[in-house]
């Protein structure tokens, strides 16, 4: 049974970082796509970065040039470095994992931070950002 485990939530005032981290568990596949997801309150659920198991990237137009996506693929481990925090980043953080069956040399935005695309979440993390 495939389990994401969500840490590194927590608050932080305007202008700070968090780091977030993903921990996948009873994964066996070798190749996969992740992503962070992020909900705040009366709001869908909107995709803020997403990346595949050979370290393509793909990000929200928002947090271009202030998050960073990485992972660890020994461990399957997924991070979530933001940096610039603002107010409007607060919310519940999400990570997604799917099997990436795919042969294309890219990762596409509209794949990767589409939330109909992943079959596997976490229970997320809290993000709170003060002005």
């Amino acid at each position: 049974q495939v389990q994401l485990a969500e840490s590194g939530g927590g608050s932080a005032q305007s202008g700070g970082s968090l780091r977030l981290s993903c921990a996948v568990t009873g994964y066996t596949d070798s190749r996969y796509l992740m992503a962070w997801f992020r909900q705040a309150p009366g709001k869908e659920r909107e995709g803020v970065a997403g990346i595949d198991s050979d370290g393509r990237t793909a990000y929200a137009e928002s947090v271009k040039g202030r998050f960073t996506i990485s992972h660890d693929n020994a461990k399957i481990t997924l991070y979530l470095l933001m940096n610039s925090l603002e107010p409007e980043d607060t919310g519940m953080y999400y990570c997604a994992a799917v099997n990436d069956a795919r042969s294309e040399s890219s990762l596409p935005p509209w794949l990767a931070l589409n939330q109909h695309t992943y079959s596997y979440w976490g229970q997320g993390t809290q993000v709170t950002v003060s002005s």
